[in-house]
């Protein structure tokens, strides 16, 4: 194949597997808690690191990853603490950490439009042998952490108090989960762009939802639509000269409403398994009473 006699497409490649596998990784944890959209507002709080990354002359990734990873605490301590006035306090936070990102690449030396565009929207084919090195220590941490832990932070995003009655440390675990969707982003970030991150990691979570009921064959399921999409999505970026990450984010909606249409036959057909397992199990009682059923009270 022609797309892999260049090395910048085979690093592409590679990363866009990663993400496709870490991305629903975390997602689905997202989505149990329903905060789908963290992953948006912790894109636009790591823009900021991205820009003092420039600013700084050092890495982006992992300026944006302490950042993010800051940012990620910081709504974990806003959701616990900030009742009625969370949601005003997130909102600045977001808002502040996309205005920040852009101030500060504006003033860095190397900072430019372009590269904005490229964290922002992603540029697939810019990733360089040092990003693939950041890649896979940070994706082997998310996937340690959302596989190894995977019963308990399955149990803290479905329902914390009973979490909390069987002694798991529930404030820890969301902290856990906060901490991995912020490195995700990251890792993401060139591949889809942090403004699509959060796409990735919530679209295959919820087209697997469409035919799955368990938590083990949705996580499966989301992670082979999350590989599926970013690697075809950019294969075709690579022939079609289209931006990668958009190209990613249509493929997986485009899953999305397939799944959607598959869903129903779906239902209706465990529902008639059900119908007729049922009946093999029906209990039979005899007809009639007898004269020794009745039961007398002595006066």
């Amino acid at each position: 194949m022609e797309i892999l006699n260049y090395a910048f497409m085979q690093r592409a490649l590679i990363a866009a597997l990663i993400v496709g596998v870490t991305a629903p990784a975390i997602g689905i944890y997202l989505v149990q808690r329903r905060q789908a959209l963290m992953g948006d507002g912790i894109g636009h709080v790591a823009l900021t690191g991205v820009g003092l990354g420039f600013l700084l002359n050092t890495s982006p990734i992992w300026v944006a990853t302490a950042v993010a990873v800051a940012g990620s605490v910081v709504m974990e301590l806003i959701r616990w603490y900030g009742k009625t006035r969370g949601d005003l306090a997130l909102a600045m936070l977001f808002y502040g950490g996309m205005a920040g990102g852009v101030m500060l690449m504006n003033l860095s030396d190397a900072g430019s439009n372009a590269n904005l565009g490229t964290y922002l929207f992603g540029s697939i084919t810019t990733v360089s042998p040092q990003d693939m090195t950041t890649i896979y220590v940070l994706a082997a941490l998310v996937l340690a952490i959302t596989i190894g832990l995977r019963r308990q932070l399955f149990a803290v995003c479905q329902d914390e108090e009973f979490a909390r009655v069987t002694g798991l440390p529930v404030r820890l675990l969301n902290l856990l989960v906060a901490v991995t969707a912020a490195v995700t982003v990251t890792v993401a970030m060139r591949v889809v762009g942090l403004l699509l991150v959060s796409a990735l990691m919530v679209i295959p979570v919820a087209a697997a939802q469409q035919i799955s009921r368990s938590f083990a064959v949705t996580f499966s399921v989301a992670v082979a639509i999350g590989v599926a999409v970013t690697l075809t999505g950019t294969a075709t970026s690579y022939y079609v000269d289209v931006p990668s990450g958009a190209t990613i984010v249509l493929f997986a909606i485009g899953l999305f409403i397939v799944f959607t249409g598959l869903a129903a036959p779906l239902a209706k057909k465990r529902a008639k398994a059900a119908a007729e397992a049922s009946k093999g199990c029906t209990l039979e009682v005899s007809g009639g009473r007898t004269a020794t059923d009745d039961v007398s009270v002595a006066g």
